[in-house]
């Protein structure tokens, strides 16, 4: 976590200096649905990697954030991300100490909880960008089995990682492309971006936004909590957020 708090703290010092500080706090909710396809390889560290066929499925994830105008301290954001799909294929070699050999089933958890410290670096009617960094904790696992024997290796470390959030709007009409990116410092080929355009309605209480877009989760990584693997979730999503 050193490596995050002293990117925050530097670019607290841009925020302190920028002209387009938010002055009012903000808070946020939102939810994405995510119609993701799955697919990579994974294996016990040391052992051969094994190819897996998954089959297409739901995702999601929700969102709370909060902005202020405290100079120095950053904003706060905390997203939840359900990552989980079903496989099947040809398994070769041990996994969590049990052989495997011949077809089996196989489960996919990549679900992860997002903790992200961020400034707002620009905010108007044209462009917003936030700059943070990120602690990306892993809760999910990778489960084998064949006729009568599960086994499964649980996942509970996390990736420190940079993080930015880019917003260019349309002023009076509403319409705005977004770009959010999350790139691993330790883990330098994990990755987890989203792309796509939204639709802001402002209300008296509260704004309404609608977006659409496109998102792709990599997690490739040596050891990690006793597993190597090269997987991807990606696809469209559509989601919806709440400005108070």
């Amino acid at each position: 976590m050193k490596k995050t708090i002293l990117a925050c703290a530097l670019l607290g010092s841009l925020a302190f200096s920028s002209a387009h500080a938010e002055s009012l706090m903000v808070f946020k909710v939102g939810g994405d649905y995510w119609k993701a396809d799955t697919s990579g390889t994974f294996a016990e560290n040391g052992q051969a990697q094994q190819d897996v066929n998954y089959s297409s499925s739901s995702q999601g994830s929700i969102w709370v954030s909060f902005e202020h105008p405290i100079p120095l301290v950053p904003n706060v954001k905390i997203r939840e991300n359900r990552l989980d799909s079903d496989g099947s294929g040809s398994f070769n070699g041990d996994f969590n100490g049990h052989a495997f050999s011949g077809d089996v089933n196989v489960n996919t958890d990549l679900s992860n909880t997002d903790f992200v410290l961020y400034y707002e670096l620009l905010n108007n009617d044209l462009v917003e960008l936030d700059l943070g960094a990120a602690y990306k904790r892993m809760s999910g696992s990778f489960r084998v089995a064949d006729a009568g024997h599960p086994e499964q290796k649980d996942l509970d470390s996390g990736i420190t990682m940079a993080y930015a959030d880019a917003q260019v709007g349309v002023p009076g009409l509403g319409l705005y492309g977004f770009a959010e990116v999350m790139l691993g410092i330790d883990e330098s080929s994990v990755y987890d971006y989203t792309v796509g355009l939204g639709w802001q309605f402002d209300g008296d209480a509260l704004d309404t936004k609608v977006r659409v877009g496109y998102r792709e989760f990599n997690f490739d990584v040596n050891d990690f909590d006793g597993v190597s693997t090269n997987s991807q979730f990606k696809g469209f999503f559509a989601g919806v957020e709440l400005v108070f």
